[in-house]
């Protein structure tokens, strides 16, 4: 039976104490000095007609409660007397019938650890008399016009008592740089689901390896990846997978899936599991045949290097460009060694002719979003990495047919990615389950065979 003090673990990893996210409440608080802080989760979205998408939350706002339901927003009030309140739905058999349980105010507030719960519907009239006399409103401006509309109404019932001797907040700040900042260092719970989302997202990656024939679909192996997932206990892909075969790993966000795959054809497979919210993020490139061509081999070596260049880079004290540019360093000269540009090695840079061939970052914040939450520069300097950060590390090559593309190399798509988290003493790869060196992908493919 799970207790007060404890939100719902499965799939192999430990619950997280509710305690958790009042301190990740108390610290916002603290930042905020005083005012008030909303937070709506995500609203329900239809899929067609009255059939809905699967829910999922807003990542702001369950990074704050570990609130799961639809229709609830968290207000923090900071200053002298600081408390926590969520707004959400009232229990309701009939409904539950159809939607499943809900906590209802009382049960939330005691399940979660809230210092107030109250009906969703009361929401317009408790904000009112809130803000009456805060010095600010914290919220996420410009995410949601409808919740931009309310505020503003909110902020005008209050104007409207100026003759009472009430006054309105005169700052409005968003309520995601407090977070950011925040949500950018994981704490050891977050690390632990990441870690098992990892473990995850990579036996799929193996099982997806494995499964791989010439004349099968690209869908058919988007199957076994999502298979993989959900059988371990991830309740959804972080993403839909990019499963790519031959010039369509050239296409950065591809997401058919429905092409057959050639036995001379590399597959590019871009996929990650969400585990408890959180996402991991994985590309593997192998060839269909379970042996690499000279070409695929060239090219395939180039961008290894490039990605153990960029993880040697990733550190703390470094900065968030360090990776990046290390990799496009080695990228770069196996381009030129490649004869896919002209000119030396410092030209390139300095044009960035390179970017034909390679044109995104060499990686991303991961966490609840897998694109996270958090700045990459700061008053124009890039950021500098601290332990706890995780990051990808995903550098690759795209080269589609051209004249002027030698004719072994047209086609071949590569990409490279890893999840890593920056440590005191470097980084750790913690999706290092998922082959990627030349002979380990081939002795995993043979031995499917």
């Amino acid at each position: 039976m799970n207790t007060m003090n404890e939100t719902v673990g499965h799939a192999g990893v430990p619950a997280t104490p509710i305690t958790v996210y009042a301190e990740r409440r108390a610290r916002i608080t603290r930042a905020m000095g005083a005012g008030v802080a909303i937070l709506p989760t995500a609203p329900e979205r239809i899929r067609n007609r009255d059939s809905h998408y699967p829910y999922r939350h807003d990542s702001y706002f369950y990074y704050l409660t570990g609130f799961r339901e639809p229709e609830a927003v968290l207000v923090i009030v900071a200053g002298d007397s600081p408390r926590s309140i969520l707004f959400c739905r009232e229990r309701n058999l009939e409904r539950e019938v159809w939607d499943g349980y809900r906590h209802g105010p009382e049960g939330a507030r005691e399940r979660f650890g809230f210092d107030e719960a109250h009906p969703i519907a009361a929401l317009d009239e408790t904000m009112a008399r809130l803000l009456a006399d805060q010095p600010a409103l914290y919220y996420p401006a410009g995410a949601d016009t409808e919740w931009d509309a309310r505020a503003m109404r909110w902020l005008n019932a209050v104007r409207a008592q100026a003759r009472a001797g009430v006054h309105a907040p005169d700052r409005l700040n968003d309520v995601r740089s407090l977070l950011d900042d925040m949500r950018l260092v994981k704490d050891s719970h977050e690390l632990a689901i990441m870690r098992r989302a990892a473990d995850i997202s990579a036996i799929a990656h193996r099982r997806a390896m494995r499964a791989t024939r010439p004349g099968r679909h690209e869908y058919e192996i988007e199957a076994e990846l999502l298979h993989e997932f959900r059988r371990h206990g991830a309740e959804f892909p972080a993403y839909w997978p990019i499963v790519a075969g031959g010039a369509n790993a050239c296409v950065l966000h591809y997401v058919a899936n429905s092409a057959p795959l050639a036995e001379d054809a590399l597959l590019l497979i871009d996929a990650g599991c969400e585990l408890e919210s959180y996402a991991a993020d994985i590309t593997r490139s192998f060839p269909v045949s379970g042996r690499f061509s000279p070409a695929q081999r060239d090219v395939y070596q180039v961008v290894l290097a490039a990605q153990h260049a960029a993880i040697g880079a990733t550190r703390a004290g470094a900065a968030w460009n360090e990776p990046h540019d290390a990799a496009v360093k080695i990228l770069v000269r196996g381009m030129l060694d490649l004869k896919l540009l002209p000119g030396s090695l410092d030209e390139a840079l300095e044009k960035e002719t390179y970017k034909r061939f390679y044109m995104h970052r060499t990686g991303h914040w991961l966490g609840l979003d897998v694109h996270d939450a958090g700045e990459y520069k700061r008053a124009g300097a890039w950021r500098t990495l601290s332990p706890g950060m995780t990051l990808t590390v995903e550098p690759g090559l795209y080269i589609r047919a051209a004249d002027d593309v030698p004719d072994a190399l047209r086609g071949i798509g590569i990409r490279i990615e890893d999840d890593v988290l920056v440590t005191d003493t470097g980084c750790e790869v913690i999706t290092a389950g998922a082959p990627k060196e030349i002979a380990e992908v081939e002795a995993w493919m043979r031995d499917a065979r």
